[in-house]
Order: C-alpha cells, then structure tokens, then sequence
C-alpha cells in the first residue's frame, strides 16, 4: 500500500506509486498486430493504497485489479477495480480476542479462474471472487468447507482438473492441504503437521506429490502490529517435504536441504522415480535483505543491491532420502512462469523475469530457459521500464510447447505510462503493444483468462 507520504518519505520510484481512483478506456492504442485467436482478458493483480490511507510496506494494501479484453486483434478495453474486501472497508484483520477475519484481508497476490470462478486471491485469508468485469461478488469458502486462508499459488493438475492449494498459519493448524475438484467442490482437506509457522509463499505438485517448503521465515508474535511478523530462524532448518495427493492421509517424507527461502516456484515433476525441483532460491543474506527492503522500502547499509535470487534445482531420491541441490544459472530473476498444461510434469520451458527488485537500476528482461539443452534466450527492455510476470498463452492447435504468447505489463520507472506487451514465445520477439491509458503500478501476479 504505497501512496504519496510513502513516497516523499521512502523516496519510492514512480512505477510503483499507487493511482487514486478506478477508470475505464476503451478502444485501445496496439503498436504491431494482436494474433486474432488472442479472445479473453488479461488480469493482473497489486496492493494499491485507497487514498487516505498509509503503510511503508510495498506487500500490503487493497488489491486492484488491472485488466485487458482482447478480442480478434482489438483491445477493446481497459480498466482498474479495487477488490473489495474487509482491508478495502478498513476493518481490523485480527479482533480484539486475536481471533482472524479471513475476510479482512487484501486479495492483492494472484487472479486465477477455476470452474467458473474467477478468484482474487492472498496467502493470509479467503479467495475474493470477482467478475470478468472486475468488480467483486465477495469471498469465498466453497460452500462453508474452506476454514483456513488459501494460497495466492494453487496449483491447477492438467490431468484432472483439480486444484491444489494450502492454507498456512500463524496458530494451528500451521499447514493444511486443500483440493478443488474440477466441478469447484472442495473434496479434500487434511492437517500437515509441521513444528511452527512458517511463511510458505508458494508449494508445488508433481503427477503423483505435493512438494512442501519447510523454510526458516516464522512468524514471530512480538512483530504482530509493528511490522510484517515474519522473519528469518536460524534455529528451524530447511527441508523439502514429499506427499503423495492421491492417497489420503498418506505420510509426508521429509528432506533436509541447505539453509535458503522460495518465494517462488517453477515447477516439480518425477522423473525415474525421484522428484525434481526449479524453484528461485534466496539465500539468508539475500532474503534478509529484500525483506528489509519490502518493509521499508530502504536498502540496508553497505548494499547496493538486494535480493540477487537465482534459479536452483532439487533432486529428491525417496530411496535414500537425499537431496541434491545445483544452480541452474547465474542471472538474476524471479516470477517463473509455465505452459500450464505441463505443471506437475517434466517441461522444456520456463519463463522468468529480471531486473524487479523494487530499487533495482538492472535492466529488465524476460528471460526463457529451455531446461533440456540449459540454453537461455532473452528480450530486454532496457533499464527504464519495469516489467512484470509474463503469463504463457497456448497457442490453438499447437504442435510445440513453446507455441503461444507471453503477455506482462511494461510500465516506465518514473510510472506515468504503460502498456501491455505481447511476446512471440518460441524466440522472445515482442510482436504488439498495447498502449494503456494511465501508468499501472507495479504488482504480482496475473492471468489470461480465454473466452472458452
């Protein structure tokens, strides 16, 4: 939640200064031509402060969607809508006996649509559904079955159509796994049993596992109201856990791996009967770092940079209980991405981002890795635009994976205009831009969200 005291005081960069109100354009400006099977809606989701209100933490605040509709090779519209939960209505996330309102939160992490639901989405409460204009219906509990918050990053099984996600805790349960049917039923729930609470931001799932991340960010009480009341534990460990998600109430195996934090996951599949891993790693002095930077909007003396996460995999052997860990690159990035009809299974692609640290003068990229040659192709956008994550759209009638677009939201340092970039995925070559009518701050996470 970032407004103009936020900025006079923190000296923030204009690309991520929320704006104050909700607008709609339409019949928008595209530089290049827009593929015409390219029908549907571009979401992006964002903390984005209501005016009046102050936090130097660039994670919390309202969300507010910002949206694109496409439609044979016209962008007819644009606009912005606040999520309206109980953090937009300035109600109090926790009460005065410590109970939570899971409805009390800001929704401002992800957008996903999963049968016939369009979800605005925070790790620490409800989903919000919303509407394919934007505007918010309310939360979520699946017909009074989800009692815990959902993660911003569920994990859709291309297979079967069910969604996978967690909730976690600051009391217990600490950690508990949900599944979604693909009809939108929640069919499944069980507790897993972990020794605190933990940040886990994000998880993965493979055709046959979910993979947890048991990493030493805990919540610690004494934060509660002062600050965001996690931070890093030298005294809990690291370790990847391995469930089987077909089998209920099946034993988690646990691996022991070298001291780091995910924020984010790439992808996870089993491969002669172990499990790998792509997730970006920060290593203790590198999250510590950013943390500091997210919630204070100030780099930490001596450092000029912060955050320098790069992309790691993981190799877990069940049979020996070993973990094998390798760099997989030396750039710098984060927001993988994917085909999402290759989750949970092996994938030549993954697409990332660079230069997104909030403070960072790196130049921005979009970077695509192709996992089985290790060669990396990239686009860049020199070091006065920031981008955000770039979404993977399948082709129709595809032959290869990387047949489809990569869409994200470019908007320029100083924050006063934007567009809506889309990338020819095989080689990274942008082939339109669509010229929004205002700078959009910027956020997380999105989707493309197809007409069928």
């Amino acid at each position: 939640m970032i407004d103009a005291d936020t900025v006079e005081r923190y000296g923030l960069p204009g690309h991520l200064r929320s704006v104050p109100d909700e607008i709609d354009a339409h019949d928008l400006h595209v530089t290049g031509t827009l593929p015409p099977e390219l029908n549907g809606r571009y979401i992006r989701n964002g903390p984005n402060a209501v005016p009046g209100m102050t936090s130097a933490h660039a994670q919390v605040g309202p969300g507010m969607l910002h949206g694109v509709r496409l439609r044979q090779g016209r962008a007819e519209w644009y606009r912005n809508r606040w999520v309206r939960t109980g953090a937009f209505e300035g109600r109090p996330f926790a009460g005065p006996d410590g109970r939570l309102d899971l409805t009390a939160t800001s929704a401002n992490t992800h957008v996903v649509h999963h049968a016939g639901r369009i979800l605005a989405l925070v790790e620490i409460g409800l989903p919000h559904q919303v509407t394919l204009d934007l505007g918010t219906v309310g939360p979520c509990d699946f017909g009074g079955r989800l009692a815990t918050a959902m993660t911003a990053h569920p994990k859709l099984d291309p297979a079967t159509g069910d969604l996978h996600f967690f909730g976690y805790g600051m009391r217990p349960p600490f950690l508990t796994y949900h599944r979604l049917d693909s009809a939108g039923r929640l069919v499944h729930s069980r507790e897993v049993a972990v020794p605190a609470g933990t940040m886990m931001h994000d998880f993965a799932i493979t055709e046959h596992h979910v993979v947890w991340l048991d990493l030493p960010v805990t919540f610690q009480r004494h934060l509660v109201g002062r600050a965001m009341p996690y931070m890093w534990d030298d005294a809990y460990g690291a370790r990847l856990g391995v469930m089987r998600h077909d089998r209920p109430g099946a034993p988690v195996q646990w691996f022991e791996i070298d001291p780091c934090f995910v924020f984010h996951v790439g992808n996870a599949y089993e491969e002669d009967g172990r499990i790998v891993l792509d997730a970006v790693r920060y290593t203790k002095a590198e999250f510590t770092s950013m943390w500091s930077l997210l919630s204070e909007m100030v780099v930490p003396p001596g450092r000029t940079t912060v955050g320098r996460a790069r992309l790691h995999r993981w190799t877990l052997d069940s049979g020996t209980a070993g973990a094998a860990e390798q760099p997989l690159d030396d750039r710098v990035v984060e927001f993988p991405t994917l085909d999402e009809e290759r989750v949970g299974r092996p994938a030549r692609y993954l697409y990332t981002v660079t230069g997104t640290e909030p403070l960072s003068r790196d130049e921005c990229a979009i970077v695509k890795y192709d996992t089985f040659t290790g060669t990396t192709t990239a686009h860049g956008l020199g070091p006065d635009t920031m981008i955000g994550e770039a979404v993977f759209v399948p082709a129709p009638g595809r032959r290869n994976e990387d047949d489809g677009w990569l869409m994200t939201i470019a908007t320029t340092r100083d924050g006063t205009a934007s567009r809506l970039l889309v990338l020819d995925a095989a080689d990274v070559r942008p082939v339109a831009a669509v010229d929004l009518p205002r700078g959009v701050p910027s956020g997380f996470h999105g989707s493309w969200i197809p007409d069928d």
